[in-house]
């Protein structure tokens, strides 16, 4: 067998005439099946892989290569690279590939097995950044850590690209089309795996990140020998015409970016809500039964959809579904049917779920979502936190909406802002909410919703506060539910002081405290909050001090999701139960009795209260 592959290889010869290489990917229409659900990537050589997410196949004959949308798509060879050991390079490697980079990543990844979590850095991965190709490793006798090789071509968007990466145990290279791109000797020694990690195509995943490659990939070719320069050029002459193509943009098939879901509805009126992966027309069907007869179209061009339905009839069940399409003459992306109801006449009992700071953990919030929507809730309270990072799309496409939809899509949420949130835009492009958005009202049966922002200005001199207070004054609801983020008492163990280490906590957001007055001058009966990752239900309390009824009650349902918190040492004297632990709970409201109870991520119920209000005074 020829040697022109090693390091010390003294002559050149042909690619097809070299060592035959650990593993070759063709990601053309023969090496690509799909049965039932699932697609295979059928290697030439090496393990087959798993495709996730939707895919293309792009060009014909000699140009097929696989077009992966991004976000969470990518092949899977292994989730342990363990079980495919015997393709994965040792002492050297070379990795070849032809491939498109089609959306700039921070953390973009071709093909690799790495583990890259503050101190626990391991293996290697061929990927990308922002502007040019990398090529990542760590050896056995390096610095501890992987060394991130950054070449120095930048790539152009949708352009096909031969990048090769090589290490022979001291030398890690980058090629770019044929040429040497950047090389570092910060690595030396064998190359050190991590204890576990997944072996991908098409993706920079580890176990706390996935980073989904949006472009093409042609082939893949791994070699556990280092290549010379003389083989790499010659690799390159057989892939110089496809690096000689310019750019193509590809448009990925219509499809939904956020499935269907339900905003602001009233007795009469109800809006869907939904976003494309394209600009496209939006229709919005609907009827009192399943044929869905009534239509609403929207010819404008957009991504994120939003049509109102008016003239409905109070308290009636109603069928909806979208179609989204390009143009006129094209087949239409349909959704499935969904049901709603209106919001129901004063006299008419209803409930609703309350789940808050479903941020970051769409597992969680997803089961508590389906336990919901099984008690059939009117509607959905959300005291805020919806995501980890609002500014971050991703967080509201792969976290929030996926995991809420089975509650959402029947019916509307009413959420406010959390301090996670950002006041990101995107919290404004995907909810429908009287303006200014940030604080409003609306009415559901004989109750009243005030929602209030507490990220925002409080204090008696500010915009809300006085909006508060007339609406407050005004409103003849029989039931007042005030929401907001952050918790005016909460006997949290650091989040207003270390109780761990002082007994001088605020114990409770003394900001949003501002508004107590408020909610006791005009007899509001609950204060819906989160921001603390527990569970937390006061006594009613009036000028600072726990009474048996006639009072406001102060709710924490921060377990909606997010990391959980622990409360303090002690029991502050507004404290009637606290519970740390994931959970959601049902309002169920009939005239003048109102039924509260709480439950855990396994569905039992942990906490319940009854207020009755007889003679002008709330017994609890």
């Amino acid at each position: 067998m020829s040697a022109a592959i090693l390091a010390t290889a003294p002559s050149f010869c042909l690619a097809h005439e070299g060592p035959d290489p650990l593993a070759r990917w063709r990601f053309d229409s023969q090496g690509i099946a799909t049965e039932g659900e699932t697609t295979t990537l059928r290697a030439r050589r090496g393990p087959n892989g798993t495709v996730l997410g939707k895919h293309q196949i792009i060009g014909e004959k000699y140009e097929e290569a696989i077009f992966l949308p991004g976000d969470r798509s990518g092949i899977v060879l292994a989730d342990d690279h363990n079980q495919v050991a015997a393709f994965l390079p040792g002492e050297a490697l070379t990795v070849s590939a032809v491939v498109s980079v089609d959306r700039p990543e921070k953390w973009g990844g071709l093909v690799g097995v790495i583990q890259d979590n503050g101190s626990h850095e391991a293996g290697w991965l061929l990927g990308y950044d922002q502007t040019t190709f990398t090529f990542a490793l760590r050896g056995e006798n390096g610095p501890g850590s992987l060394t991130y090789l950054k070449g120095s071509t930048k790539y152009e968007a949708g352009k096909l690209y031969h990048v090769v990466a090589v290490y022979d145990g001291k030398t890690m290279q980058i090629y770019v089309n044929g040429k040497l791109d950047a090389e570092s000797t910060a690595q030396s020694g064998p190359i050190h795996y991590p204890s576990k990690a997944p072996f991908m195509l098409g993706a920079y995943r580890d176990d706390n990140e996935f980073h989904g490659h949006r472009g093409r990939i042609r082939d893949i070719v791994l070699y556990d020998l280092a290549a010379k320069k003389a083989w790499v050029e010659h690799d390159y002459e057989h892939n110089a015409d496809l690096a000689k193509l310019p750019p193509v943009a590809i448009h990925d098939p219509l499809d939904f970016v956020i499935d269907p879901y339900l905003q602001f509805g009233t007795q009469t009126t109800m809006t869907v809500m939904w976003r494309s992966n394209r600009p496209a027309m939006g229709t919005l069907c609907y009827g009192e039964t399943a044929d869905c007869s009534q239509r609403i179209d929207v010819s404008d061009l957009k991504t994120i959809h939003e049509i109102r339905i008016e003239n409905l009839l109070p308290e009636t069940q109603y069928f909806y579904r979208t179609e989204t399409r390009l143009s006129e003459e094209e087949e239409p992306l349909r959704s499935e049917v969904a049901t709603f109801q209106t919001a129901v006449k004063e006299e008419t009992p209803f409930a609703f779920a309350v789940i808050s700071d479903t941020q970051g953990n769409p597992a969680v919030s997803g089961k508590l979502a389906g336990f919901a929507w099984e008690q059939r809730p009117s509607f959905l309270l959300h005291p805020g936190d919806l995501v980890s990072n609002g500014p971050d799309d991703s967080h509201w496409t792969q976290h929030f909406f996926p995991s809420m939809n089975p509650l959402i899509r029947h019916v509307p949420f009413y959420p406010v802002l959390g301090n996670h949130e950002r006041n990101a835009q995107y919290y404004y492009d995907y909810v429908s909410l009287p303006t200014p958005e940030y604080y409003y009202t609306y009415r559901f049966g004989n109750a009243q919703f005030f929602m209030i922002d507490t990220n925002r200005n409080v204090d008696p001199e500010s915009e809300q506060y006085q909006w508060l207070e007339k609406e407050l004054a005004q409103s003849d609801a029989t039931w007042k539910f005030v929401c907001h983020h952050h918790p005016p008492y909460s006997s949290d163990e650091n989040d207003y002081g270390n109780l761990w280490k002082t007994n001088k906590g605020t114990r409770g957001d003394t900001k949003a405290r501002q508004l107590v007055p408020l909610y006791e001058k005009h007899h509001v009966d609950i204060v819906w909050n989160g921001h603390i990752h527990s569970y937390e239900r006061t006594w009613p309390i009036l000028q600072n001090k726990a009474v048996d009824t006639g009072a406001p009650i102060y709710m924490i349902t921060g377990g909606g999701g997010g990391h959980l918190e622990t409360p303090g040492p002690v029991r502050p004297f507004f404290m009637n139960t606290v519970r740390r632990g994931h959970h959601y709970a049902m309002v169920r409201i009939n005239g003048s009795k109102l039924e509260f109870q709480a439950y855990d991520l396994d569905n039992r119920l942990f906490d319940q209260m009854v207020i009755e209000k007889k003679a002008g005074r709330d017994q609890e």
